[in-house]
């Protein structure tokens, strides 16, 4: 299994590309620090496992396009396509950076549509061929100040479910996963102290990486990890308003935090 990873030098996608290594998969990994992703693929040979670091900033449309090629330079076709490279703000709106904006949905969104346009007539050819999305919770349920990154993972949710209906009879799998909060280091102080005082629940690297492992061997339709977001999900499919409710509280908590600098 020949595996393309973005996001690979990351808090999840380190434990991602481990834990694909160990199960056989041939990895081409994407990040844009190169540094840690070179030391990535050099833990991953000396363990016996085979990798490729391919540096690229994935908000350079020509380095996105240049990608596929690269990938299947350093493998052969590309099997699996794993979308995990992403960025995060918590921020009241009016404050949003334009510019960050911009970036995070570019990374979010448009690069995971891009590459797997990209990789696409390839997979259609064979008849064969998996994309894997990581979304998140907070792309079904639209949370106070993370109004940004919630929207780039709606749509994430959107294309991947349009995706998989459109490719339903071409052998291609498409699976969407939706982790929880995740302790890595894209998120701020600001929104380490925010959790602690809402008691929201964050997970490991490495308790994420089992499951989105899990669900990318499994060829699983999608993926909610964590209890109880994964039956708030349901609800908020069926009874958005009682939601509202349910976080009216929680969103003045968040409030003081968001308005932090860090």
């Amino acid at each position: 299994m020949n595996v393309l990873l973005t996001g690979a030098a990351g808090g999840i996608g380190r434990e991602v590309a481990i834990r694909l290594a160990e199960h056989g998969a041939r990895l081409a990994l994407v990040d844009r620090n190169a540094d840690a992703l070179n030391a990535l693929a050099a833990d991953i040979v000396a363990a016996g496992g085979k990798a490729h670091a391919l540096p690229a900033d994935l908000l350079d449309a020509d380095a996105r396009a240049a990608l596929p090629a690269r990938a299947e330079a350093a493998l052969g076709q590309i099997d699996v396509l794993l979308n995990l490279a992403g960025l995060l703000s918590f921020t009241p709106f009016e404050d949003e950076d334009p510019a960050r904006m911009e970036m995070l949905l570019k990374l979010n969104l448009l690069t995971p549509m891009d590459l797997t346009r990209l990789l696409l007539p390839a997979m259609k050819a064979r008849g064969a061929g998996h994309i894997v999305n990581v979304g998140s919770t907070f792309g079904s349920i639209g949370f106070a100040y993370f109004g940004a990154y919630s929207a780039s993972k709606f749509g994430l949710r959107g294309f991947s479910e349009a995706l998989r209906r459109e490719l339903r009879e071409t052998g291609i799998q498409v699976t969407y996963i939706a982790p929880r909060a995740v302790k890595t280091p894209l998120n701020t102080a600001a929104i380490y102290r925010m959790a602690q005082a809402v008691k929201m629940n964050m997970d490991t690297p490495e308790w994420v990486a089992d499951r989105i492992v899990d669900a990318v061997l499994k060829q699983a339709k999608d993926a909610y990890l964590g209890f109880p977001e994964s039956l708030f999900v349901r609800i908020n499919a069926i009874l958005p308003r009682l939601v509202d409710s349910a976080l009216r509280g929680q969103n003045r908590d968040m409030e003081k935090f968001a308005r932090e600098s860090d």
